[in-house]
């Protein structure tokens, strides 16, 4: 049996951690030809002398030069920053590329993948709120497959298995709610970053717990959902479940409705894209319907989370809005986890940015990343 040569972008962050312990449940299936991080550079270290890649890609400059002397000697080669990981993504001797990076800056990577025509395993759900019709218009003509790691996309993905499209009436993705679902509006002034970062369910990086907690997480799953199943914005419905055991739903125009179910723990998607068609045996802890006793549902709130609200608008809008509203969001995140602005803020902050920048119908990679650093100055210089 050929091993699989696998690159996992964004090593050191939760999902990236994951996908190496499902690497090592699967060790004889793959081989890791290149890992990146950000700014942890001992944790990369320690995965390259783990797993002995070809490549390991480092960011920040600083820590670069902590990795190149740690590894010299190794034979593994060491790149830096963001073209370095442009770099690793575009290769074409690469099966599978996990793109696992934080944020906007995952985008390029998905795009030099699959122009390289690597079958890409998404968790970078920015790429295609910022870039969903260009890397439709990639994926088509290179051949190359998306497949989602997202718990919602995933679960989606499996209940499709086997359909026809065309029988699909909706889909609807799950929530949790996230730590403020029964908090009362009015002191969501007073949320402070360490309530926020407080997850009932899943243990993530800050960014996307941020994104739970506001909702927007699951704005921007409506918008990845649109790219990845290409139905129509109406057809994309949001249910609250605060147990996160259904993982989200497809319903039928027959009134059937399948739905995917397991344990909140991100690697049983991760090895689902890592492995795909195959359900492979696993060590994780498996679902016990009767010890969990009840499974829950409730309308969202749009009022108490207007991030939801902006995703659909924006969504229906078109054109430049969606990558502005990414790139509001996790600004204004990163402003909010410095306390800089209140938790009620966000949500303003994204909205003016939207309505301030001027709108473009069909943007191009170099319109998304002028409006990246446009928008990124507003929320930088925005006093609210």
């Amino acid at each position: 049996m050929m091993l699989r040569r696998l690159t996992i972008l964004g090593s050191t962050g939760s999902i990236g951690v994951n996908a190496l312990k499902v690497v090592g449940n699967l060790s004889n299936q793959f081989q890791v030809i290149c890992l990146s991080a950000n700014k942890n550079s001992d944790l990369l270290i320690r995965q390259a002398h783990k797993y002995h890649p070809e490549m390991v890609v480092i960011i920040d400059q600083t820590a670069a030069r902590k990795v190149e002397q740690s590894l010299s000697g190794t034979g593994i080669t060491v790149l830096r920053g963001t073209a370095g990981l442009t770099e690793a993504a575009g290769r074409s001797d690469v099966d599978l590329m996990l793109n696992a990076v934080v944020g906007s800056a995952g985008m390029v990577p998905t795009i030099a993948a699959l122009k390289a025509g690597t079958d890409i395993a998404l968790s970078n759900k920015e790429s295609l709120v910022m870039a969903g019709a260009i890397i439709k218009r990639l994926r088509l003509e290179s051949g190359s497959r998306i497949f989602p790691v997202d718990s919602e996309h995933s679960a989606i993905w499996q209940c499709l298995a086997g359909e026809d499209m065309a029988d699909v009436k909706r889909l609807i993705l799950t929530g949790s709610g996230g730590p403020f679902r029964t908090r009362v509006k009015s002191t969501f002034p007073e949320i402070t970053v360490t309530e926020a970062l407080n997850h009932p369910n899943w243990k993530m990086g800050h960014k996307i717990t941020i994104d739970s907690a506001t909702m927007m997480n699951k704005g921007l799953e409506v918008i990845e959902a649109y790219w990845l199943f290409e139905l129509d914005e109406t057809q994309i419905d949001i249910v609250i479940h605060p147990q996160s055991i259904i993982h989200s739903l497809v319903e039928f125009k027959d009134g059937s409705v399948k739905a995917q179910l397991g344990l909140p723990d991100m690697k049983i998607p991760i090895q689902y894209a890592l492995t795909y068609p195959r359900h492979s045996s696993s060590q994780w802890e498996k679902l016990d319907l009767v010890q969990l006793g009840q499974l829950t549902f409730e309308a969202p709130d749009f009022d108490k989370f207007p991030c939801l609200g902006l995703a659909f608008a924006v969504l229906q809008q078109g054109g430049s809005a969606p990558a502005v509203l990414n790139v509001a969001n996790e600004q204004a995140v990163y402003r909010f986890l410095k306390r800089e602005i209140r938790f009620t803020a966000i949500p303003h902050l994204i909205e003016e940015a939207v309505e301030q920048h001027q709108l473009i119908d069909q943007p191009d990679i170099d319109d998304i990343c002028e409006l990246e650093k446009w928008t990124t100055n507003f929320v930088v210089n925005w006093k609210g």
